[in-house]
């Protein structure tokens, strides 16, 4: 009963995701211009779930530059269709916090197919599967439900940029990950320290609540200073608020 009640989500996530994708791409069809036929850029889907793998494909058949070749549920059932369809790119779902090890694949995908463009499509936004989809070697990062336009935009510029990478919020994640770096390496009683000194408790307070004696107290908060390189509890609360250790 729990693996029917799992597969009846799954299932109902995936139409979910089918959905959105399907209203947004009529959206972009109906206000697309019409332009003058050229060659269509060849897209490939692999996905697992049938009905998004329906939907992304409908999405690339729905642009006058862009269509889709074959679907395919797996890199191991894409790898013969890419090497007779010969697509430009393929679009690489990607579900956040399962098994990812399609991802690890996109290295073999570059090396048999240098020019193939491969978009990574997350099922939430995550840092580190972005960081780990431009360390393999993908071409462009973007999450499902992103606006329709961003999707197609990642697709277009994985058919014409293949060797470089792109993400909306690649910015912001690189700060993120810049600020991360930059934390000190606080031990489990610093932390305590500095929980305690942003609750406002004196030296004596944190000495008692320590079970130690004063001047091993206020030896563990002048340490605690050293490491967020501040002269005094006021800067240390400061930097440690900038740093993300606790809350202002």
């Amino acid at each position: 009963m729990v693996t029917v009640q799992a597969q009846g989500r799954a299932a109902r996530t995936s139409t979910q995701e089918a959905d959105t994708l399907s209203t947004m791409h009529a959206v972009s069809s109906a206000t697309a211009p019409v332009e003058a036929e050229r060659a269509a850029t060849k897209v490939l889907v692999v996905e697992a779930h049938p009905i998004v793998r329906w939907a992304l494909a409908r999405m690339a058949d729905r642009e006058h530059d862009l269509a889709s070749v074959g679907t395919a549920e797996s890199i191991d059932e894409a790898l013969p269709l890419i090497a007779e369809l010969r697509p430009v790119v393929i679009t690489l779902a990607i579900e956040t916090g399962q098994d990812q090890t399609e991802l690890d694949r996109v290295p073999e995908l570059r090396t048999r197919f240098p020019e193939l463009g491969v978009v990574v499509l997350a099922s939430e936004p995550d840092d580190e599967l972005l960081f780990r989809a431009l360390d393999v070697g993908a071409s462009a990062f973007v999450i499902k439900r992103a606006p329709v336009e961003e999707i197609l935009s990642a697709v277009r510029h994985a058919a014409v940029a293949s060797g470089s990478f792109s993400a909306t919020g690649l910015a912001d994640a690189l700060r993120r990950r810049s600020v991360a770096a930059s934390r000190p390496a606080l031990a489990a009683r610093d932390r305590e320290v500095l929980d305690m000194l942003h609750r406002g408790m004196s030296t004596a307070e944190v000495a008692r609540t320590l079970y130690v004696s004063h001047s091993t107290a206020k030896a563990r908060i002048a340490h605690l200073y050293d490491k967020l390189g501040a002269a005094n509890r006021a800067q240390a609360l400061m930097a440690a608020v900038r740093l993300g250790l606790i809350e202002p």
